[in-house]
């Protein structure tokens, strides 16, 4: 699975034309930490809540969650929080990179139709942001990906 992230995340990079080599590494890196997770808990469960992880300054991942106490709180609540909680760390000079990942349902591109697809939006202090969707099914247990989505994004964290 991480073969397959850097290789599409890579892809997706070219097709954006990005030019910021160490931001880029590093995020691609931040991907390959993140993106397994949510990859685990849809085979194992066929759902995730929304989640994050940072890269601090000393290179090392950390796993960032989010409640607002309630036990199934709606998608877009967590995701605020989390939000939030980036925009704190980076603030706070905590944070080199963020990936906020979550569940979402697309369209794409290709073909017009309709896709389940795990949202990673990655934000570098580097002022680097992608916003990247990884179309999928689940096969029983087996979670199979499809043709990576890519698209520009506002740097919503590391805004000073």
């Amino acid at each position: 699975m991480r073969l397959l992230a850097l290789l599409l995340f890579f892809a997706a990079s070219v097709a954006l034309g990005q030019t910021m080599k160490s931001a880029k590494a590093e995020a691609e890196d931040l991907l390959n930490a993140a993106l397994p997770f949510a990859e685990k808990m849809l085979g194992e469960h066929g759902e995730f809540f929304p989640y994050a992880e940072a890269m601090e300054f000393d290179g090392k991942f950390v796993a960032i969650g989010a409640s607002d106490g309630r036990q199934q709180p709606p998608s877009k609540d967590v995701i605020q929080l989390l939000k939030k909680g980036l925009k704190a760390g980076a603030k706070a000079k905590k944070y080199k990179a963020t990936a906020l990942v979550y569940d979402v349902r697309i369209t794409l591109p290709s073909t017009g139709a309709k896709s389940d697809a795990i949202a990673v939006s990655l934000n570098h202090r580097d002022k680097y942001s992608v916003l990247l969707f990884f179309p999928y099914r689940i096969e029983g247990k087996h979670v199979v990906f499809g043709d990576v989505v890519a698209q520009r994004e506002e740097n919503y964290v590391f805004t000073e």
